[in-house]
């Protein structure tokens, strides 16, 4: 490796380790880190004074900062990015996690609901961090299946399932011209015509059937209102969240003013959301410190992952953690809680 600083000077193979070493160190303990514990702790066939030289021009590159009480150094948001680059580059994400994952969720799943509230609260419990499981929008569910069944002579029990399992249901008013068969044979003709289109799609469907239509137009009517009140319903995407107390099990907060503006942020949510919506379908992405663009977050990372419902419905995973996160074994989690999301709510249910 090698990448030319500001002042010219090389990041070589050489200071890469040691920043590597320095980063690994201070995941594990929060203390800065000298020259001396490099040496010590990890085989370089180093001295301590060539790795406190090292040291001193990875201070001048950017990637290492001194805390003014301490005569050790503590990784920048700049190292950060690059450790976790190279991880993304090199591939070298953890694969081991995917039977831990799996053993926390049954082979097949009933509502997409609980699944998400599973999620994150096994993802808060297997990284020690504050999780994140973001459904997809209502407008971007699909159709799977409608069902009318007959409760009077004037309603039916209306029944949609979207894919990944939501259902909603409710009585609507059919009249008196649809008995059961003809609510089954509604019900086939409208799965037929609908399964695959998103809900916003299936009202434009429904309107052009009005015309010109008698029979059934009451029930035609009821299914578009309640498809109308599902989507707007869903126009924002949910968010569950686990793990909110974790960031305090951190050094970095035990100041009360740092925690309680951090919380704030979960608390509300809304900034959250707008982050992990421009998560786009990225595998992975990794903001560090500022790069989060809220400022009550900008000691922290945030790293997400996709999951997905359809070919085009995918929702988003993530944990929020102190920039000194583990990121290798972070990123296999979320790998493999995707798999497994993806896995769970894009089995055929009906």
């Amino acid at each position: 490796m090698a990448m030319k600083g500001d002042g010219g000077m090389m990041m070589d193979a050489r200071k890469f380790r040691i920043l590597q070493a320095i980063i690994d160190d201070y995941i594990l303990t929060a203390i800065p880190v000298g020259s001396r514990t490099i040496s010590k702790k990890y085989e370089m066939g180093l001295s301590s004074a060539t790795i406190r030289n090292e040291m001193s021009d990875l201070e001048e590159l950017g990637y290492l900062d001194q805390p003014h009480v301490s005569a050790g150094r503590i990784p920048s948001a700049k190292a950060y990015r690059l450790y976790v680059d190279q991880l993304l580059k090199n591939g070298a994400i953890r694969t081991d996690d995917a039977a831990t994952v799996g053993a926390y969720f049954p082979s097949r799943a009933q509502q997409m609901e609980d699944v998400i509230n599973r999620a994150a609260q096994v993802l808060s419990g297997l990284t020690h961090y504050t999780s994140l499981v973001m459904s997809p929008k209502g407008a971007e569910l699909r159709i799977r299946t409608l069902q009318l069944v007959p409760v009077s002579a004037q309603s039916a029990l209306l029944v949609i399932v979207t894919d990944g399992g939501i259902m909603r249901d409710t009585v609507i008013h059919v009249g008196g011209d649809l008995d059961a068969d003809a609510l089954y044979a509604v019900s086939r003709m409208l799965t037929e015509q609908l399964s695959g289109h998103t809900i916003s799609e299936a009202q434009k469907i429904l309107r052009g059937a009005f015309d010109g239509r008698k029979a059934g137009e009451q029930a035609l009517k009821g299914i578009t209102d309640f498809l109308e009140a599902v989507e707007s319903d869903g126009s924002k995407a949910k968010l569950a969240l686990g793990g909110t107390s974790n960031i305090l099990n951190f050094p970095e907060y035990s100041d009360v003013e740092k925690a309680k503006s951090f919380l704030s942020v979960l608390e509300t949510k809304d900034k959250l959301i707008r982050l992990l919506e421009n998560h786009g379908e990225m595998a992975f992405t990794v903001r560090i410190g500022p790069e989060t663009g809220i400022p009550e977050l900008e000691d922290c990372s945030l790293v997400t992952a996709t999951y997905r419902l359809s070919d085009n419905t995918h929702g988003t995973i993530g944990v929020i953690g102190p920039t000194r996160m583990e990121y290798g074994r972070v990123l296999g989690i979320l790998s493999a809680m995707g798999q497994q999301l993806t896995d769970l709510l894009r089995q055929d249910k009906e």
